[in-house]
């Protein structure tokens, strides 16, 4: 599955769970490493955007904010294939991190292409943005800053 779409910036809070122990440990095992402190968002639009409702829809991520028409198209698409690699959330000290849902994949900008993975935090409030997480900081090794163009190569 191909994703393609425009960097953006978030909010600039993910460094905080991004850098718990617990969630670096599940990393680990996904990528290969442990994963850069925090996420690259990326949004995406129109037939992309349904293509990543279904990996939504396949970690059990309601996308109530999308229309109608999306959410049906979403169900036609098989993404039987892909792995959907469960990161557990936990307690500390009374607050909760909540768990996530994450697919390998590759991303490239430029012919330059670096493993990654797609997080699906369990609550988000993003429907159209795609959360990237990687060992290195995507935005140095790629070259790339908010409104460039990159694709997620999802599963291969």
């Amino acid at each position: 599955m191909r994703l393609d779409g425009t960097v953006s910036s978030g909010l600039g809070r993910a460094h905080v769970f991004m850098s718990q122990p617990h969630y670096q440990e599940q990393f680990r095992t996904i990528l290969g490493t442990t994963a850069w402190p925090g996420t690259l968002n990326i949004t995406v639009e129109q037939d992309h955007l349904i293509q990543y409702i279904a990996l939504r829809n396949k970690a059990g991520i309601d996308t109530l904010d999308a229309d109608s028409h999306s959410l049906e198209q979403a169900t036609n698409i098989d993404v039987d294939a892909f792995e959907a690699m469960r990161v557990r959330g936990f307690l500390r000290d009374g607050v909760s991190f909540g768990g996530a849902t994450a697919y390998k994949a590759k991303i490239s900008n430029n012919g330059h292409m670096t493993e990654c993975a797609i997080l699906i935090p369990d609550l988000t409030r993003h429907v159209d943005v795609v959360e990237v997480i990687s060992g290195p900081f995507l935005r140095e090794r790629l070259g790339i800053e908010d409104g460039d163009n990159v694709t997620l190569h999802v599963g291969e």
